[in-house]
């Protein structure tokens, strides 16, 4: 590779997002974002035409993972079991996929269920850590009686346990889709950061200091806790 200087046609400015439908326009728009060349704003034009043309390829997507996992993945299939017990239910009526307008995978409402979104999931595997992150919430809330609203320690407890146990802290995903390469201490790590970015998404949030601060704080009674599973699971 040359050392020289880059050439000024490949400078610092970003181009922006080309309106069009084309398959040439559409090609260029692609090209400059591989290429990491549109500006942010570009960024955000360009997922947010690709989610207008497959909104309903992505929900379609999402509901056939949904209707598999539901079936025959063994952690939903546990998580289910459990919910149950404590008088709740998750089915098909009550895990929805939907396309969402933010940077989040899934949510989970006590009125509503369970949000999967649609066009942030990647793969079957990703839809069925997400439903196993959000049934976690549903059992948390039956089982421990949640204040949702204006409690940010009980938020950070249950982001603790469904960070911990969903599986999407697993070291494979850590090593081969985040890229983070530590041996030691990957799990906790993985936990407290996505723990703290959930809880930094809360209204009563005030920032990412705030958000570490109630993680921290009840991170000693949280990480442990494993019911309904005897130890984390993957």
């Amino acid at each position: 590779m040359s050392d020289a200087e880059p050439s000024k046609a490949f400078d610092s400015k970003k181009a922006e997002y080309i309106p069009g439908d084309d398959g040439f326009t559409r090609w260029r728009n692609t090209f400059n974002l591989l290429l990491g060349r549109l500006s942010d704003e570009g960024v955000a034009q360009y997922l947010e035409k690709r989610d207008d043309r497959f909104e309903q390829q992505d929900c379609d997507r999402c509901e056939k993972f949904r209707d598999s996992i539901l079936q025959f993945s063994p952690i939903v299939r546990f998580m289910r079991k459990n919910i149950n017990q404590l008088g709740g239910d998750v089915h098909t009526d009550n895990v929805r996929c939907r396309r969402c307008y933010t940077w989040q995978g899934g949510g989970f409402d006590p009125n509503y269920g369970i949000l999967i979104c649609a066009n942030r999931m990647k793969s079957k595997s990703h839809v069925e850590d997400t439903m196993a992150h959000e049934m976690i919430h549903a059992y948390d809330h039956l089982r421990f009686k949640m204040q949702w609203q204006d409690n940010l320690r009980h938020a950070a407890c249950t982001e603790i346990r469904a960070s911990s146990l969903s599986g999407e802290c697993r070291w494979t995903q850590e090593f081969f889709h985040r890229f983070n390469f530590k041996i030691m201490q990957q799990h906790q790590e993985c936990v407290r950061r996505r723990a703290a970015l959930s809880v930094m998404a809360r209204p009563d949030c005030k920032d990412d200091v705030h958000a570490a601060k109630m993680v921290n704080e009840v991170w000693d009674s949280c990480y442990p806790d494993t019911r309904p599973f005897d130890e984390i699971y993957r």
